[in-house]
């Protein structure tokens, strides 16, 4: 028993680790951030919003219904007012011999044209049957979803360059501490080599002190590299929107990432309008024009149908409008039941004749957004063609520094490994074996940071000609 519960801690220890730790290709820390990213997410509930903008615009143009009711009692009914005319063919509510009355008093009696309590009961329904602006919110209800889509596809690119980004750090720094590995090992070995021949007389102290200060210094460094990394890996957590509580290891070698493209393959069918940027700035000219094609159709008339269909009916006090009139016989002014309905259909018609210089000038007004746009569109092409010609040296400017730093590294390399092989054959000092030593950390240095330098001016040489992004 006491032997199985250690081995069961181990595994269980070991089952969570595993369970924490995730791997990701350059191509899943896209896609889960693409998936889970706020900005993506955010992008996604636009595309919804404009979904349901498109879904709110044809409700307009469908039947609309609507139903009221209502119970009134008046505890005080207003009076009925008039002017008195003793004229015996003049029409009139008031008698003619009301004493003391002259022609022209003001007289008022009691509202016999209402009874205290009334009801209502009533559907309403209307259909628009032409509307120039509806026609017009159609199309630019369409419109507007596609601009949400185009924006989505800018917030896309965005995510792709920063994880792509993000990654490669990663990807050279796990490269990196490799070679550090390697590096402190190769060390190691020389200073026990060397501790040996001192022992037997063939070195001297300080060459065992020269090479163990070179070893401590690389440990150092390499623990403060693998505390530097540590941000990198972050960094990536925070672009993917990865827990930040969880593991995470990137896949992957430099040697797989391909860095060398030729730059007359970009410009081969290269147009503006691969960019994502611009095919937005393409979707919101086409709204601008059908704003202006809005105002236009504001001076068309409208044209409508409605129906109005009910039941009313009036009585002393409230109880008494749910009584029927059952027991009185029916006659020209008096039925059986004391709700009766009414109904009305018709056309109506809406047409704008003046409404002073505001139209007019809400029209010029939307003209010269348009301009505005279009001058956008000759700003965004300069951006992108000065974008296109930065990230074009930018990156044939790393290619070459990188091939450089590449023989810079491998002559490096051979320098170390002649230099301690002369010392191992007592031809050469310890002092050469660590500055070769040295000089190889320095071209290893510069070669992974030259390496980098040229995947992020890749990428951003994707972004300059609209790459990140499959075409849709």
């Amino acid at each position: 028993m006491k032997r199985i519960l250690p081995l069961l801690f181990v595994l269980l220890a070991f089952g969570s680790y595993a369970q924490e730790a995730q791997s990701f290709t350059l191509d899943q820390c896209i896609e889960y951030a693409l998936q889970n990213s706020i900005n993506a997410k955010n992008a996604a509930i636009d595309q919804q919003i404009a979904a349901a903008r498109v879904k709110e615009t044809i409700g307009i143009g469908l039947p609309q219904v609507s139903g009221s009711a209502s119970l009134v009692h008046n505890q005080k009914l207003p009076r009925f007012f008039g002017t008195f005319n003793d004229d015996p063919d003049a029409f009139g509510f008031f008698p003619k011999n009301l004493a003391n009355a002259k022609n022209g008093d003001i007289l008022a009696a009691q509202n016999f044209f209402q009874l205290a309590s009334s009801g209502n009961a009533s559907m309403s329904i209307s259909q628009l049957i032409f509307n120039g602006s509806y026609f017009v919110g159609l199309q630019a209800a369409s419109t507007f979803k596609e601009l949400a889509t185009k924006s989505a596809d800018q917030t896309k690119e965005q995510i792709i360059l920063q994880v792509t980004k993000a990654y490669y750090g990663v990807l050279i720094n796990k490269e990196r501490t490799t070679l550090f590995t390697n590096n402190i090992s190769r060390l190691d070995t020389l200073l026990r080599n060397t501790k040996a021949l001192y022992q037997n007389g063939f070195a001297e102290s300080i060459d065992v002190d020269r090479i163990r200060v070179a070893y401590n210094n690389l440990v150092s460094e390499r623990d403060k590299f693998l505390n530097f990394n540590k941000l990198g890996t972050e960094l990536l957590k925070f672009q993917m929107n990865f827990p930040a509580n969880e593991q995470i290891e990137v896949v992957g070698k430099i040697q797989e990432v391909m860095v060398e493209p030729n730059l007359d393959s970009y410009k081969e069918g290269w147009d503006y309008k691969n960019r994502p940027d611009f095919k937005t700035l393409e979707v919101n000219r086409r709204l601008q024009e059908l704003n202006i094609k809005n105002r236009y159709a504001a001076n068309i008339p409208t044209i409508a149908a409605f129906a109005n269909l009910g039941y009313q009916t009036q009585s002393n006090n409230i109880s008494g409008l749910f009584k029927t009139n059952s027991n009185v016989e029916s006659g020209p002014l008096i039925g059986p039941d004391k709700w009766y309905n009414f109904s009305q259909f018709g056309l109506s018609a809406s047409i704008p004749i003046f409404s002073g210089m505001q139209g007019r000038y809400k029209i010029q007004q939307e003209k010269l957004a348009l301009q505005k746009i279009d001058n956008g569109f000759k700003a965004l092409k300069n951006g992108i063609d000065l974008d296109i010609a930065q990230s074009s040296i930018t990156f044939e400017n790393a290619i070459k520094s990188l091939g450089a730093q590449k023989e810079n590294q491998e002559l490096a390399a051979n320098i170390a490994r002649i230099t301690k092989i002369k010392y191992e054959q007592g031809v050469g000092s310890n002092i050469e074996v660590i500055d070769a030593e040295n000089s190889l950390r320095q071209a290893q240095t510069n070669y992974y940071g030259a390496m980098f330098d040229a995947m992020v001016a890749k990428v951003d040489l994707d972004k300059a000609y609209g790459k990140l992004v499959p075409a849709n």
